[in-house]
C-alpha cells in the first residue's frame, strides 16, 4: 500500500496551564485525554515554537470516541495569551451538542463570539460559534441544522 502524499497527524495548540486548558477542551467541548507526559529537554517543540529551553513542557495528546490523537496541547508556564489581530490560527470544529459547549464556555469566563448563520459551499445551513480559550487560542464551533435543497 502506498502512503498518502500527506497525513494530518494533530493540531498542537501551547497553553500555559493544562489542567486550566482540560476545563474547555475536555469538559465543555469533551475531547478525552489520550495521555499527558513531561516533554524531553531536547524536544523539537523549543525549536519550531521558540520557546525558551528553560521552560519545563508538558504535552497532552486528546483524542474523541472515533479520533485518536486528534489534538495536542503543549503547556509552557508564564506563556503570555495572544493578543493582538488578526489571529493567525484557529481551529473548527463540528459541534453536536452545541448549545451546551456554548454554555459551558460561557460558565468558564471564555470570550464566546456572537452566532453566525452558517451556510456552506453545499448549501447545508447551520450555525457557528468563534471561542477563545484561556490562551487567546481560537475554536470555532459549528452544527449543520438543515440539509442541502438537493440533498
Amino acid at each position: 500500500m502506498t502512503k498518502p502524499r500527506i497525513r494530518f497527524q494533530r493540531a498542537n495548540t501551547l497553553v500555559a496551564d493544562i489542567e486550566r486548558a482540560l476545563t474547555f477542551y475536555r469538559d465543555a467541548l469533551g475531547f478525552e485525554v489520550a495521555f499527558i507526559k513531561d516533554s524531553p529537554l531536547d524536544s523539537y517543540s523549543y525549536d519550531v515554537f521558540g520557546i525558551d529551553k528553560s521552560a519545563a513542557m508538558r504535552f497532552c495528546v486528546l483524542k474523541t470516541q472515533d479520533q485518536p490523537n486528534v489534538m495536542a496541547l503543549t503547556e509552557v508556564p508564564g506563556l503570555v495569551p495572544i493578543e493582538g489581530l488578526p489571529r493567525r490560527a484557529g481551529i473548527v470544529l463540528e459541534a453536536r451538542d452545541i448549545d451546551d459547549a456554548i454554555a459551558a464556555s460561557q460558565k468558564l469566563g471564555l470570550t464566546v463570539h456572537r452566532e453566525d448563520h452558517l451556510v456552506t459551499k453545499d448549501g447545508r445551513e447551520g450555525v457557528e460559534y468563534g471561542i477563545e480559550d484561556f490562551d487567546g487560542n481560537v475554536v470555532v464551533l459549528y452544527r449543520i441544522d438543515k440539509a442541502a435543497a438537493d440533498e
